[in-house]
């Protein structure tokens, strides 16, 4: 029989208020249920935001380099738990083992990141313009953050949550995606094991509907972090611009790789296949769009697709696998529907565009790596976000008309260029609409200390990771100190001594 897992509230671990659970299901292998979960309702949520409000009053008080401490704490138990957990995530999510690892480590960093920082919550005090007058500003924690992550990133995008707000000084209540509950459980029980007071962390299991929008909707949750789909996004943004309240968004992307002639063609073709096909197509990052400059086109696509051909399908944990299942068979079905898409608008499929007959793949969500050629502007797989291993070809003359393609879309999360001429790779840098460019790089693979998040339809202007991060769980204070001894009026003519 499945365990059955628990919400946290205030430090205790307590059913849903429903008593009602969802399955968790292994999407490599359906008949694995990893456990079940609450499926909770906005009665959870009240509960869960009430503790965060109430543990604020002591945490915010806690000094930044001590709560920066159980973030280092934190980070060592990730270093310790790190195959279990990679490995758990395989099994949950289904993305093959060395990627697992990989995400685990960017929580790893995420929280060491986060130690440093704590002693390092900069601000700036400019002087006065008035004489015996000081003025200076500090960072302030905000309240309760409510945090809603998705399935892609299991431990890495709930720690570049979690970890900056609670250094900020702020409490939490987090979401994780109905699809990986077990990752970021997991992660809590660490953070609990790492030290951090009762209430501070909350976790409420359960659907968008159910969990996210009365979170989003809660007087008493400051920010918001949110990283989805920009349709989802869009009717959270309405809902914290209806309240006022601080909202980050990191959204979809229609990441393109343009391959000039001058390119190293080997180097640029591992770029598209680990871009397109890491994490099966499912990153926001992840390269759908493949822009070839005419004279290499033909041989290029010939390249990949005899690499494409190579991949193997399969259960992650096999360190042989390159290519895992997708979340579920929901996301399976989009995904085909926009291969038929495709083939009607007249794009041509050079590979993949159906489930594998595999019989030993038949109990998991998997989909052929996918190739289109001639594509153009004005069709869906082209301007459209898939989610999935993807992949749209477009033939153009020359570098100018490559940009002009490359942004020709209502997304702007990130791009990459592969040329040998610094000139032109400087006009990449300027001229991507996009948050993020990698020069001779593939489109996907952050690092954390870097900002990370898009242009566009991608977000709403914040950065997620890095030092921007730190903004957004935290606000500005300006003092003024005047010790003059009199009244000094500034925002008046002042008389210059």
């Amino acid at each position: 029989m499945a365990e059955k897992f628990k919400n946290l509230i205030n430090g205790e671990w307590v059913e849903p208020s429903t008593g009602n659970y969802r399955e968790d299901r292994n999407p490599a292998n359906i008949d694995d249920v990893i456990g079940e979960f609450p499926d909770s309702s906005a009665e959870d949520v009240v509960r869960a935001v009430e503790a965060a409000k109430k543990a604020y009053r002591e945490w915010r008080l806690t000094p930044a380099p001590q709560r920066g401490l159980i973030m280092k704490r934190a980070g060592d138990l990730l270093v310790k738990y790190k195959e279990e957990l990679a490995q758990l995530m395989t099994r949950e999510m289904g993305k093959v083992i060395k990627e697992a690892r990989g995400d685990v480590q960017e929580g790893i960093d995420t929280a060491y990141y986060a130690f440093g920082e704590s002693r390092r919550l900069f601000s700036i005090s400019p002087q006065s313009e008035l004489k015996n007058k000081m003025g200076f500003t500090v960072r302030m924690p905000i309240g309760v953050a409510g945090l809603i992550t998705p399935w892609n990133f299991p431990i890495a995008i709930p720690a570049w949550k979690i970890f900056p707000a609670l250094t900020c000084g702020n409490t939490v209540v987090i979401k994780p995606a109905s699809d990986t509950p077990a990752c970021c459980h997991r992660l809590v029980e660490i953070l609990i094991e790492a030290g951090i007071p009762k209430g501070v962390v909350n976790l409420v299991h359960g659907t968008g509907n159910k969990v996210g929008i009365p979170l989003v909707e809660h007087p008493d949750v400051g920010v918001i972090s949110f990283t989805g789909s920009s349709a989802v996004g869009r009717d959270i943004a309405r809902r914290c611009g209806e309240r006022l309240k601080r909202l980050s968004l990191e959204l979809g992307g229609k990441n393109a790789q343009l391959v000039l002639a001058d390119a190293d063609l080997n180097l640029a073709l591992e770029g598209i296949i680990w871009g397109a096909f890491g994490t099966t197509g499912q990153r926001c990052t992840a390269t759908s769009r493949l822009i070839l400059e005419e004279p290499i086109h033909d041989k290029f696509v010939e390249m990949l697709v005899e690499r494409t051909k190579k991949l193997k399908l399969g259960y992650g944990l096999d360190p042989s696998v390159d290519v895992g299942p997708v979340i579920n068979r929901q996301q399976r079905d989009i995904i085909h529907k926009y291969v038929e898409i495709g083939k009607s608008e007249g794009a041509t499929l050079l590979c993949g565009g159906e489930i594998p007959d595999d019989p030993e793949l038949a109990k998991g969500w998997f989909y052929k790596p996918t190739i289109f050629v001639d594509v153009k502007p004005h069709m869906r797989i082209f301007r459209e976000e898939i989610f999935g291993p993807v992949l749209s070809v477009i033939k153009v003359k020359d570098f100018e008309e490559g940009v002009a393609v490359l942004n020709d879309s209502n997304y702007g999360l990130s791009s990459s260029i592969y040329t040998n001429d610094i000139n032109k790779a400087f006009v990449a840098i300027r001229d991507f609409e996009a948050g993020i460019t990698y020069i001779n790089g593939a489109t996907i693979g952050a690092e954390c200390h870097y900002p990370f998040g898009g242009v566009k339809d991608t977000g709403n202007g914040h950065r997620e990771g890095g030092w921007t991060v730190y903004e957004i769980f935290s606000e500005w204070k300006t003092i003024y100190v005047d010790y003059s001894g009199k009244l000094q009026k500034a925002q008046i003519d002042v008389e210059i001594a």
